[in-house]
């Protein structure tokens, strides 16, 4: 594998081991095999998988591999190997890793059902039913066209099987990583073909399966094909670096060095490493940095036995030397969307040397390079055999699938088509950061990187989140396009009508699969809500800087509410003033305005006096028989969490409907609310007032009597 995932530190392959001639053991097995004895060729991966599992039963891994050798004799590779060398291949990179028994069961006879006459009621016979499901699974992976022409339904197929058991993708990236290993005997358009496909989908499914020993040397491997002068110079970059560090000593030695003592002497047993970087690393290194530093090509990784000591290491670290404040991250009180846990930081040794460092437990280092692969079988704990029983939903249970997966097995669901599908995930795999984000009640939300309070809603709540009205981000409201920072706290508001519904230009702040399909699959299923410009939506529209609209009306009367005639004039349109928003039984006055509408306003509005003012002559209007009406209320309250929650409780209770709610900034902890509402009859609006007056924190509440603009 590559310089980091070969590291000494690393368990994935043990001190010393060298690489396998796997053409050699794979013609040596042509041979007869003794009954008492493990073949030569398997030896290699027993010895690998008794490093991980000692107590493992290793006669089936010898039945498994004579049924494949058997299968596929006479068959040889391109590159002229007999085949049996690729399955073996394949099995001795995932024994590495930690696989258990049945992965490695399955990865000897992915290709017999595909490539031989064997067939899958064979393979369940001999081996039962949970290795037939994983061999079933890769053969289906087989035969994805993962290119721009890719089937997506096929692909789609593909990942709910993965999402059912991760162990079939981690077989499909094992064989991935052998065939790019021997893919020189390939045309060059071929190469950069199979390249860009594995850069495109295989390697950001690694990253999010958390197995980062097979992502890192499939990045470098990409890299060589598809961008080989840029290796090359990197290639060179490593090697004189490596030269030079053995000619006048290597900084990072001295700094590895130097934290060995400060640990010997803080009593603290720990393990320091130096992790090579890969060839992919040193290249970001560079673009990011212009020129590289002699710690650059590596990084020091500590490990210890308990999360505990991570903090007391991480404690000793800052006090002995100088931290670079900003290079800390926390990924063990808030791990990354792939499992992976470590403590990141950054000090400076002698002469100003800055040096990474990892610090994590052995088993944090173990799920760090292995991901799922390490941590067992599906359906149990401790990597002992599972059953094949499914729940009752029919999702098999599966603790180590990482959230990722969770969340495509619920998007996948919602996604209208296959084609809709494959778009969102390829966007969705081509973010390659992720944050974290804290809910109010404690949990965490895993959400790529530019990802919006809309996000954050459809993450939490689902189909739920279609009546959000707004958030508050870190205790201060925000509207839902605000985007989200790691390790914001982020308080999801829901409307209390359930009937509400996004806005089309929510799409606009959408990052994640989950929330797109959602918001796409309500507009298609209301399209008379989804022509509407949201400026004029009533329902869950975009709030503004200062400004939500948070709740559907419970009626569709308009401004020219046929609850007002005017005096020998009943067709005339007319409209309710926005300054004091007059109902039933307000006396009432009304001016006439461009086009021949009628401008109606409650007879002591301010307004009223200054168009008098300024010889404008009033139309008698009044009240016809409608009782439905709406108003403009004001609330002046003191600052506290969850008040814009209640007191949308409050006016949803009294049986209103919120058109629009503006919430200016705080002033010295007081805050003002102005909501515009639909009343069923203004009889109800004094108890809507009073019901308002006793929510906590709020000590007023009156009709709108803000200045009118011209008319």
């Amino acid at each position: 594998m590559s310089a980091e995932a070969t590291n000494p530190g690393a368990p994935i392959r043990r001190r010393g081991r060298p690489r396998i001639d796997l053409r050699r053991l794979g013609r040596v097995a042509l041979g007869p095999v003794s009954r008492d004895r493990l073949p030569d060729a398997i030896g290699h991966v027993a010895e690998a998988h008794r490093a991980h599992h000692p107590d493992a039963d290793l006669s089936v891994l010898r039945k498994a591999y004579l049924l494949a050798e058997s299968s596929h004799r006479g068959q040889m590779r391109k590159s002229g190997e007999p085949y049996i060398t690729h399955p073996l291949a394949v099995t001795l990179i995932l024994a590495e890793l930690g696989a258990e028994t049945t992965t490695l069961t399955a990865s000897l006879l992915h290709d017999t059902v595909e490539d031989t006459e064997v067939t899958l009621d064979q393979v369940r016979e001999q081996f039962g039913e949970e290795v037939c499901y994983l061999v079933d699974g890769v053969t289906k992976l087989e035969k994805v066209d993962y290119g721009a022409a890719a089937e997506p339904e096929t692909f789609r197929k593909m990942l709910v099987a993965t999402g059912d058991d991760v162990r079939v993708m981690s077989i499909k990236l094992a064989d991935r990583l052998h065939n790019m290993r021997t893919l020189g005997v390939m045309r060059p358009e071929k190469q950069a073909r199979i390249a860009k496909v594995t850069r495109d989908v295989l390697i950001p499914l690694a990253e999010r399966l958390g197995v980062q020993a097979l992502k890192i040397e499939l990045e470098d491997l990409v890299f060589a094909i598809l961008h080989p002068e840029e290796y090359e110079h990197t290639r060179a970059l490593i090697a004189a670096a490596s030269a030079g560090s053995a000619a006048s000593g290597d900084p990072l030695s001295v700094i590895a060095e130097n934290v060995r003592a400060v640990l010997r002497d803080a009593g603290i047993p720990a393990e320091v490493l130096i992790r090579p970087r890969h060839h992919v690393s040193v290249h970001r290194v560079r673009i990011k940095r212009g020129e590289l530093r002699g710690t650059d090509f590596g990084r020091l990784l500590v490990l210890v036995g308990e999360d505990a000591d991570c903090y007391a290491v991480l404690g000793e670290l800052h006090t002995c030397f100088t931290p670079v404040i900003s290079e800390f991250k926390d990924f063990i009180a808030a791990p990354k969307f792939n499992l992976y846990q470590s403590l990141h930081t950054a000090v400076v040794g002698a002469h100003g040397a800055v040096a990474e460092v990892l610090i994590r437990t052995h088993q944090m280092h173990k799920v760090a390079e292995a991901g799922v692969i390490a941590l067992g079988n599906p359906g149990t704990a401790d990597g002992a055999p599972a059953s094949m029983a499914e729940p009752a939903d029919g999702e098999r249970a599966d603790p180590t699938r990482p959230g990722w997966l969770s969340r495509l097995l619920d998007w996948q669901q919602a996604a209208p088509d296959p084609d809709t599908f494959w778009t969102t995930l390829r966007a969705d795999l081509a973010e390659d950061r992720e944050i974290t984000v804290f809910r109010t009640d404690g949990g965490t939300l895993g959400l790529p990187a530019g990802a919006s309070c809309v996000d954050a809603a459809y993450a939490q709540y689902g189909n739920d989140a279609h009546s959000c009205i707004g958030a508050r981000v870190n205790g201060r409201l925000a509207t839902l396009s605000t985007v989200l920072s790691d390790g914001d706290t982020v308080q999801l508001l829901l409307a209390e009508d359930a009937a509400s519904g996004p806005s089309p230009d929510w799409l606009d702040h959408a990052r994640t699969p989950a929330a797109r399909i959602a918001i796409t699959g309500w507009l298609g299923a209301h399209p008379e809500d989804a022509q509407r410009p949201s400026s004029s939506r009533p329902a869950g529209s975009r709030p503004g800087p200062q400004s939500m609209n948070p709740a559907r009306p419970g009626g569709s009367r308009s401004a020219g509410s046929p609850a007002t005639v005017v005096a020998g004039r009943p067709d005339a349109p007319v409209r309710l003033a926005g300054c004091c928003t007059p109902v039933p039984p307000d006396a009432v006055t009304g001016f006439t305005v461009r086009g021949g509408a009628v401008t109606v306003h409650r007879q002591e509005c301010p307004a009223v006096a200054r168009m008098q003012a300024a010889g404008r002559t009033p139309v008698a209007v009044g009240w016809g028989d409608t009782a439905e009406c709406r108003v403009t209320l004001v609330a002046e309250s003191f600052g506290r969490p969850r008040l814009l929650a209640d007191l949308t409780e409050a006016i949803a209770t009294a049986d209103a409907a919120i058109i629009s709610a503006t919430v200016e900034p705080p002033s010295e902890q007081r805050v003002r609310h102005t909501y515009t509402l639909q009343l069923p009859d203004a009889a109800g609006l004094p108890a809507l007032m009073r019901a308002m007056r006793d929510v906590p924190g709020v000590y007023d509440v009156s009709r709108a009597q803000h200045p009118a603009a011209a008319v």
